[in-house]
């Protein structure tokens, strides 16, 4: 099976291009993608999420739309972090049984409406259970806490990964966690995934940057993340080269060990 997980900068990279790119890699099975708007907030014109102003102008305003039209072959779902239309995408191949799909709050709730920085809201872990010919597989998807200090620890960033931790604690089958963390590799709040037993992908391979030209910061050029359970066995991980977005995506191809 492959994946590709991708933060797609809600299209301000460029509309063509992002959707381009979603087509030319139909042998995926499932897309994991985050920061994903299905309607526009005029009311929030011009206020600050993740430090730039929000412009709707520059944004897929109904992406969730134009990607699940694309990609028409595909069941999307999607589950919001910020009132209803904002939040995460996950599109899985028809003729692949899903089990279960849902979402939890690893940070704050549901309704929290932040104060000041709009990008400090709620953050949830979007998951889906597909069934495979050998075991079943759950298929974590996550867009992070960003506090605009950076992507070093903090409290509420070791309590989400914490939370997460509780959280795949519980999934009895192997799984799949991927998304933009907002986090550098050498955090607490990394570590304490790790030591929950994911094998990181990113670490392993030894990537040295999760961004593109589009990011114009010149140093923490990481933020995305794959992990994984011992028994996803890894046919190939890479980081594309495709600017479609500040975040380059991360494409996964993998099989399920028979246990």
């Amino acid at each position: 099976m492959k994946l590709i997980s991708l933060n797609t900068w809600g299209g301000r990279a460029g509309r063509e291009g992002l959707l381009k790119f979603l087509e030319s890699h139909r042998e995926t099975d499932i897309f994991c993608l985050q920061e994903i708007w299905s309607a526009p907030y005029k009311h929030l014109e011009g206020y600050n999420a993740g430090g730039v102003a929000i412009d709707h102008s520059k944004i897929m305003e109904y992406c969730m739309q134009e990607i699940s039209a694309t990609l028409s072959e595909y069941a999307s779902y999607f589950h919001p972090h910020f009132l209803k239309n904002y939040g995460l995408q996950m599109l899985v191949i028809r003729g692949i049984d899903i089990i279960e799909s849902g979402d939890v709050f690893v940070h704050k709730e549901r309704e929290y409406i932040p104060q000041g920085d709009a990008g400090n809201h709620g953050r949830n872990v979007q998951y889906a259970t597909l069934e495979t010919e050998n075991e079943l597989v759950t298929i974590m998807n996550f867009h992070g806490l960003w506090n605009g200090m950076g992507k070093t620890d903090s409290e509420d960033r070791i309590n989400q990964s914490k939370n997460i931790a509780k959280f795949v604690g519980g999934i009895q089958n192997d799984f799949i966690l991927c998304g933009d963390f907002n986090l550098l590799p050498d955090t607490e709040s990394i570590r304490i995934l790790e030591d929950a037993g994911l094998r990181n992908l990113v670490r392993e391979y030894g990537v040295q940057s999760t961004r593109t030209s589009h990011y114009k910061k010149s140093s923490e050029k990481h933020a995305d993340y794959i992990f994984v359970t011992k028994n996803i066995n890894v046919r190939k991980f890479e980081v594309l080269p495709d600017e479609v977005s500040d975040h380059s995506p991360l494409s996964l191809d993998f099989y399920l060990k028979i246990k």
